[in-house]
């Protein structure tokens, strides 16, 4: 496609949606909302509150969710225990919080998960 023939598509589609805003702009539904969106900024402004808590407020079961429980609450995981992993042929002792031990992955490649799970101590 040439560069004329490019921008020619482009102001068409600009020219569209110029066209699509000045409609919305004039929709009273549209004002409505705006109207609507301004003052419970300037309540929640003037109570010192934000969205979350109001959510809890009104529904407490809507506002624990899993993706704002952490964030509102403060609530962590408990962290993980150290596990100690001897390999009874050489010794060698691994000690690891999780599964992703490079060494552990080594030991579970060749002798399997099951067999290096019972060397747990």
């Amino acid at each position: 496609m040439s560069k004329l023939a490019e921008f020619k598509a482009l102001e068409a589609q600009l020219a569209a949606q110029l066209q699509q805003l000045d409609a919305m702009k004039n929709d009273s539904g549209l004002k409505q909302e705006i109207e609507f969106e301004q003052k419970l900024k300037a309540l929640l402004d003037e109570y010192g509150m934000n969205l979350r808590q109001v959510i809890t407020i009104l529904d407490p079961s809507k506002g624990v969710s899993v993706s704002t429980s952490s964030v509102s609450t403060g609530a962590q995981r408990k962290p993980r225990e150290v596990k100690r992993y001897k390999h009874p042929h050489s010794g060698e002792i691994v000690e690891t919080k999780g599964g992703n031990h490079k060494i552990l992955k080594q030991w579970k490649q060749e002798h399997g998960s099951d067999v290096v799970e019972s060397w747990l101590q």
